[in-house]
């Protein structure tokens, strides 16, 4: 027959488990996730673990498993949102859906926002977390409403949650940010109660926490601070108080029941409650989760009627603590073993009578444990706290305590052996006397203003309540500064790019100079076509943030605008370097490949990128263009629906099918495709005159001026819009108003042959053959390979065919 397991093992293991993950050692932390699931192969606790370890080393099919039967069935809310994320990556999308919504008597209502700090963590999700969770399932599953809803409510409870606002703005949604990034009722409510917590962690609590028990500068004999040792978990003190005492000498038993890596503040008392309910466990499970350290007060007398002693020994129970017990700070017990004993002149203890009706009960027996630890650790030769020293002696020195002032106490001090600085702190040297006088001075001085500086209630109010107005003035301006990237990231979403770049610009220095900001403003200035300051920012980027890859697909493509070969081959290079699997460096060698008009081995690099990120729609369009170059209109319309596929709001794939249809002649299935890419970004100039070329083709010359008008609206340095607009005009026979985008564009783009070949069939039109001579020769010297055909005009000046104009610039 097998022994009974011990359920301590278990939790030791959930402690092991969340200092390797604390610690991004998730090999480890899977390793012992493995053991701890063979302890407790029933617990769902132990299931979740493992699933996570899977989760974070990217195995999303394991993950999926193991998590899968408490989790689909939405019994325990750990399994349930690894299960979620499980799908995600799996593209199992309904059935992360169903677990979440099956999960939400788990999650429901919970808000972890201002809960969160080096000292207190959740490690199950709140509300806003599941629901942004929700949003990019239901967004993957093609429902854009449920998850716009879904992204919508995480952002309410949350308006920090970043990701959840970027995918909404990538849906296409309309939102004003200065709604989203505001103080909200509920925030504000949690700020103030948070501040008015009476067991929160101070302000120093982490330079505690960090400075351990055993430091000098720690008094544990001051019995106005025993929180300072209950605080600190990971000390010796921490070990003897699983039972303590109350103010009126029953015994208090301090639950202190594991939580595994939860703050003492922690309200998921167990990972699969559901409205406060526990779910049921297995026998050799641990004991119930706590969700604070409390207190309950338990029977003074055991069964056979003999007095509990006033504190244990080390029991299983205070061994037990989590991985990250130790910033816990629990609500201190009125009267511990710290705060059971007084410090004599000297510096030695001398014990308190451990009720008031029996001054000779005898010293807890947590005391004697400590003091036989303590004569363990001490160094040879030196003395115990107490052990050289008669019972006269220590009453004398009790009654000096009581009347002795503090230079009388410095004067003792240096007359007595106290070795409890040296035992606590650990320090095996013997003090030198000077020195020891220094430390105890400042020990005693310390104890005299702990005792005279307390401040009174009303004070102690006002200093929480400015306390609380400045976390209040901090979080508006955290607000703030969310709500200018978050209208800037909008605009910017909305092809907005002029609007965007000054919101971008109006940053503070520190925040505008950050890779991501400046990557941002890259992008805007490249949707305006200015290629050349976008180039110079992303440059910048390069620079800040070497190894950066995120947008780089994009400043490879403004060098392949500038043809900038290399510049393009230098950052492909760089980026491979980087990460060979990264889907931007792919791309930047395809555009590098591209460049050099190598199209085959550009379009392997970009089916690369595909490869590497399935979703990465820009890798699809831009071997679609390849493709196109190629005159491969087949595998080109099949690589810009891949493109949509991935992003149905990616324009440039939409753009590429109205180009393939454009070519092959089919027209109005044309102006569908642009017009679908026009209606996802209706500011840029060149898809209104990919729109209007084709109406010209199909016949429609009134529709396309309209179409080049309206570019030339949104853009008016746009050469290609005026152009384009200035044909049309001839065609009408417009002559004067032709004229007038010509004369504007030759300013526009003074050496370019094409302009001044239309000036000179203009002036033709116009029967003023001095000026068409002198616009064909311009464009002869500029274009000498055109020769052919501006000579063909010349030739044709004396001809009468087009001598017929309307002069009318009417309508």
């Amino acid at each position: 027959m097998s022994p009974t397991p011990n359920p301590y093992v278990a939790t030791q293991l959930r402690q092991l488990i969340y200092y390797h993950l604390d610690n991004d050692f998730v090999q480890n932390a899977l390793f012992l996730a493995g053991r701890l699931h063979g302890q407790e192969p029933r617990n769902p606790d132990a299931a979740h673990l493992l699933a996570l370890c899977h989760l974070r080393l990217g195995r999303l099919k394991a993950a999926y498993d193991y998590s899968r039967e408490k989790g689909f069935r939405g019994q325990h809310m750990g399994c349930a949102y690894v299960f979620a994320q499980a799908c995600l990556g799996l593209g199992r999308f309904p059935e992360g859906i169903t677990a979440l919504d099956r999960a939400r008597g788990h999650w429901g209502g919970r808000n972890h926002w201002n809960k969160h700090s080096e000292t207190a963590r959740r490690h199950l999700p709140d509300a806003a977390a599941v629901n942004c969770l929700l949003g990019k399932l239901w967004r993957a599953h093609g429902d854009v409403h449920k998850a716009i809803a879904c992204y919508a409510e995480a952002l309410k409870l949350n308006p920090f949650m970043w990701d959840a606002f970027l995918d909404l703005c990538e849906t296409g949604a309309v939102i004003r940010p200065t709604n989203v990034f505001k103080m909200s009722p509920e925030m504000s409510a949690l700020l103030s109660a948070s501040s008015a917590v009476p067991d929160s962690p101070p302000a120093n609590a982490l330079n505690a926490a960090s400075n351990g028990v055993f430091t000098p500068t720690q008094d544990l004999f001051n019995p106005g601070r025993p929180e300072n040792v209950q605080r600190n978990a990971g000390g010796l003190f921490a070990k003897f108080n699983a039972i303590a005492t109350n103010g009126n000498g029953q015994q208090v038993l301090d639950v202190e029941t594991p939580v595994g890596n939860g703050g003492a503040y922690d309200e998921d008392v167990m990972m699969g409650e559901a409205g406060g309910a526990p779910m049921n466990r297995a026998p050799s499970a641990e004991p119930p989760h706590a969700p604070a350290r409390r207190s309950r007060q338990v029977p003074s007398m055991t069964d056979s009627g003999v007095e509990v002693p006033r504190m244990k020994s080390i029991t299983t129970r205070s061994r037990v603590r989590s991985g990250t017990d130790s910033s816990d700070h629990a609500e201190p017990v009125k009267s511990s073993m710290v705060g059971a004993q007084k410090r004599t002149v000297s510096g030695n203890m001398a014990h308190a009578s451990t009720s008031a009706g029996n001054p000779a009960s005898q010293p807890r027996r947590s005391h004697r444990l400590m003091q036989s630890v303590q004569d363990h650790i001490r160094p040879s030769g030196g003395r115990s706290m107490t052990s050289g020293k008669s019972a006269e002696t220590q009453e004398r020195e009790k009654r000096e305590l009581r009347r002795a002032r503090l230079p009388t106490a410095a004067k003792s001090s240096r007359a007595g052996t106290s070795a409890v600085g040296r035992v606590i702190s650990g320090n095996r040297k013997p003090i030198e006397p000077a020195e020891r006088d220094m430390k105890e001075t400042r020990s005693q001085s310390a104890l005299a203003g702990n005792i005279t500086s307390a401040a009174p209630p009303k004070q102690q109010q006002s200093a929480a309540a400015i306390e609380v107005a400045k976390e209040r003035e901090a979080l508006q301006s955290l607000l703030d500064l969310f709500c200018k990237l978050g209208n800037a990231y909008y605009l910017l979403s909305r092809y907005s790019s002029e609007s965007a770049w000054e919101e971008f610009n109006s940053l503070p220095a520190a925040q505008r100079e950050t890779p991501w900001v400046l990557a941002q403003m890259g992008r805007a200035q490249y949707e305006q076509a200015r290629y050349s300051d976008a180039a110079d920012l992303f440059e910048k980027v390069k620079r800040i943030a070497p190894s950066r890859m995120e947008d780089m697909e994009v400043y490879s493509t403004v060098l392949w605008h500038l043809k900038g070969e290399t510049d393009l081959a230098y950052l492909a290079h760089e980026l491979i370097e980087s990460d060979r699997l990264s889907p931007q460096a792919w791309c930047a060698i395809g555009n590098s490949f591209s460049l050099q008009r190598e199209h085959d081995q550009a379009v392997k690099c970009f089916r690369r990128a595909t490869q590497l990120d399935p979703k990465f729609a820009y890798a699809f369009t831009l071997q679609g263009h390849e493709h196109v170059a190629n005159e491969e209109f087949d595998k080109a319309l099949l690589a810009y629906r891949s493109a949509i596929a991935a992003d149905s709001r990616h324009y440039n794939g939409w753009y590429g099918l109205g180009r393939v249809y454009e070519k092959i002649g089919k027209y109005e299935v044309a102006e569908k495709h642009y017009k679908n890419a026009h209606h996802i970004n209706p500011r840029n100039p060149v898809l209104l005159v990919c729109i209007g070329v084709v109406l010209e083709r199909m016949r429609k010359p009134q529709a396309a001026l309209l179409q080049y008008n309206e570019a030339c609206r949104l853009d008016s340095r746009s050469a290609l819009a005026r152009f384009k607009k200035a044909r049309v005009l001839m065609n009408l026979r417009k002559t004067r108003m032709a004229l007038e985008e010509l004369e504007i564009l030759k300013d526009l783009a003074p050496d370019e042959a094409n302009v001044h070949f239309m000036l000179g069939k203009l002036y033709k039109m116009m029967r003023d053959k001095t000026s068409a001579i002198r616009h064909f020769t311009i464009a002869l010297n500029l274009d000498p390979k055109a020769a052919q055909y501006i000579k063909e005009a010349m030739e044709s000046l004396e001809d009468d065919e087009d001598d017929e104009y309307d002069d009318d610039d009417g309508a």
